[in-house]
């Protein structure tokens, strides 16, 4: 019989040249006002970001603005339980929603010289870095698929994936890679 401990920590997914697989990671989505997000971040020790569809990051850790009181937080796997209990103690006394979602997706990094015209096989937004500069993240399609998009260099996005899609993802920018790399 099939482990499915092992599946749900390393999702199915078709690695081809210009995208990598990133480790497991802890994820929460934080909904809540100003005060929320301004005691968040102290805690989180990421500015968590007001100004809409950017991320900031320091270190292994990223604050990414989903919405006008939504946001998701990313840290390493082995810091999920201590920040969980830090970010809820923080915030026990503000209206607030701390989900931990890290099982729930999985990430992705495209990069490289075809980053842009791989994601663009699936994506309907323009990313050109004009339009999509470093820093810019959002929710959006890719190839039928719900994603979080975020560009953290030039060259280089990371795609925040549910992970029953993954598998299909990762087989689309394959497929779309074999034409251009």
């Amino acid at each position: 019989m099939r482990d499915l401990s092992t599946a749900r920590s390393q999702p199915q997914v078709t690695l081809c040249g210009g995208v990598d697989a990133l480790p497991p990671a802890s994820r929460f989505i934080m909904r809540g006002g100003v005060k929320v997000s301004t005691t968040a971040g102290t805690v989180f020790g990421v500015e968590v970001p007001t100004v809409a569809c950017r991320a900031h990051g320091a270190g292994e850790r990223a604050a990414l603005w989903l919405g006008p009181d939504e946001w998701l937080l990313i840290a390493p796997l082995t810091d999920g339980n201590t920040l969980e209990r830090s970010l809820s103690g923080a915030l026990k006394d503000l209206p607030h929603s701390l989900v931990d979602v890290s099982h729930r997706q999985t990430a992705l990094v495209v990069s490289g010289p075809f980053a842009t015209m791989l994601l663009a096989a699936g994506c309907p937004l323009d990313l050109d870095e004009r339009s999509f500069p470093v820093g810019m993240c959002t929710r959006t399609m890719f190839a039928k698929a719900e994603v979080v998009l975020w560009r953290t260099a030039a060259a280089t996005f990371r795609l925040e994936v549910w992970r029953s899609f993954a598998a299909y993802v990762s087989l689309y920018l394959a497929d779309a890679a074999r034409g251009m790399i």
